[in-house]
């Protein structure tokens, strides 16, 4: 399965969907689906604009209303979670997951779907300590902490997506895990990204509960965004497993923040061969989880 592979979208899917229609030409292929690592800003109007955490004079509407109102469709399925720049009044109507617009797909505060055979998880948000044990409070109308608070990942959805027990395929989050610069080129990172080196010199840099996920879940995959650089690491796993992890930028120009990847885990359906090829399936082990979070 061809996969395009998206770090913020910041609200930019026309420039997304025509940066991957010219990486199909460049390759003569046809991605199956594109996966978006946060900060997708699915801003419909004004208020949802004013639900979304920034300073005024950086918020846009840019073009995701488009795709909701129907003058647009997107071209290719695609799979996103929320990062910390959301407008998080409409994310929140769909808490387990839903479309936000046809073609278009948010994973909720977690969840784990099939897609044409790859098996997904993902969580949304940031880590922060303070918010990590509570639970989601959340709700418009936004007070000045809670519009920052409502994208702050939460240990409940941790613990129920380490119950996971079969093969993930892919993992989807906005923030990094913490530990991950131990198994990529730090110098590298560094070179572009020096202002990071105290964070991870305090440990302060990422989530360590995705240091937890990648652990148990120990997915093929692991896809990011968040610190607007493109970073690709190794997490071996012992018994020959590892994990490919990678995180991407935003899309202006100059900025890595597409790639396309070829996953194949030997059980994928050929979208051009069935209709039912790239439908988003419910994860058969993850319904029973969301019904017994406490199991």
């Amino acid at each position: 399965m061809l996969v395009g592979v998206v770090g913020c979208c910041h609200g930019e899917l026309d420039v997304i969907y025509d940066t991957l229609a010219e990486a199909e030409k460049r390759l003569d292929k046809k991605t199956d689906l594109l996966l978006i690592c946060g900060d997708f800003q699915s801003v419909r109007n004004e208020d949802d604009l004013e639900c979304v955490a920034c300073p005024p004079k950086y918020r846009q509407i840019n073009t995701f209303y488009k795709y909701y109102s129907g003058e647009k469709t997107a071209p290719v399925l695609t799979i996103f979670v929320g990062g910390n720049h959301e407008a998080s009044n409409y994310l929140q109507e769909l808490p387990y997951g839903g479309f936000v617009a046809p073609n278009i797909y948010y994973m909720g505060y977690a969840g784990a779907i099939s897609v044409g055979g790859l098996r997904i998880a993902g969580i949304s948000g940031i880590y922060k300590k303070h918010d990590y044990d509570a639970p989601h409070f959340e709700h418009p109308p936004y007070t000045e902490s809670s519009l920052r608070s409502v994208y702050h990942m939460r240990k409940e959805d941790v613990e129920r997506l380490c119950r996971i027990s079969g093969h993930v395929d892919v993992f989807l989050s906005h923030d990094w895990p913490s530990q991950i610069t131990q198994y990529g080129n730090l110098q590298k990172l560094l070179q572009r990204k020096r202002f990071l080196k105290e964070d991870i010199e305090r440990n302060a840099l990422g989530s360590p509960a995705l240091d937890e996920i990648i652990s148990r879940l120990q997915p093929s995959y692991f896809f990011a965004a968040h610190l607007h650089a493109k970073f690709p690491a190794i997490v071996p796993h012992g018994e020959g497993k590892e994990t490919k992890f990678l995180a991407l930028s935003k899309p202006l120009p100059g900025q890595d923040f597409l790639q396309v990847v070829e996953i194949d885990n030997g059980k994928l359906v050929q979208p051009d061969t069935t209709d039912a090829g790239m439908e988003v399936v419910r994860d058969l082990e993850w319904l029973p989880i969301m019904r017994n979070p406490k199991a």
